[in-house]
């Protein structure tokens, strides 16, 4: 892992990368495996200022994570695949979570707050946020139709990348993008 991290930092050096995102080729360069269903867009693209319901009940957006890179999955009870890609997820914020990094998982839709719990029990899920969107205006806001769906934030507040479907976000692939994404940004 430190290796790939060398040659990320090295690429993005060479390549010139921004402050505001590395280098869009070099990110493309680092997908493998599910990680090829990563969509980085031509320019990042601001998140709205719809609203959703934090865990402990109160009001957020999502400028309550400016200034750190986020994870941010949509995901319901009922989605199977969500059951799959959860406990991947969580590996990633273990692994990576930090001042400048966090996975955030919103339930979209009707998701009873005891099912959220009872599922995030049964795939052995304790350090993600039960953060809900219950008329999932959020979503619809977001362009998410279908899931899961996982998006990338960049600490301006700004969609730099999405995809559609599951994914291990454990992966050596998304850990090296992740990787590369928070160390451009702090290398400048």
């Amino acid at each position: 892992m430190k290796r790939i991290r060398q040659i990320v930092l090295y690429m993005a050096m060479a390549l010139g990368a921004n402050a505001a995102m590395a280098d869009i080729a070099t990110l493309e360069a680092l997908r493998d495996g599910d990680m090829k269903k990563l969509n980085f867009l031509s320019a990042p693209a601001p998140v709205p200022e719809t609203e959703y319901t934090r865990a402990d009940g109160t009001i957020g957006t999502l400028a309550d994570f400016q200034g750190r890179h986020v994870v941010l999955n949509f995901w319901a009870t009922w989605c199977a695949p969500c059951r799959a890609e959860m406990p991947t997820l969580s590996n990633l914020q273990t692994e990576m979570g930090s001042e400048d990094f966090e996975v955030v998982t919103i339930a979209t839709g009707r998701n009873a707050p005891t099912a959220m719990a009872k599922f995030f029990d049964e795939i052995g899920v304790d350090n993600l946020p039960l953060h809900t969107d219950p008329k999932s205006a959020l979503a619809r806001a977001m362009g998410v139709f279908g899931l899961p769906i996982t998006v990338i934030i960049d600490p301006e507040g700004h969609e730099i990348a999405r995809l559609q479907g599951d994914a291990h976000w454990d992966s050596e692939s998304a850990k090296a993008i992740i990787a590369a994404l928070v160390e451009g940004d702090s290398g400048s």
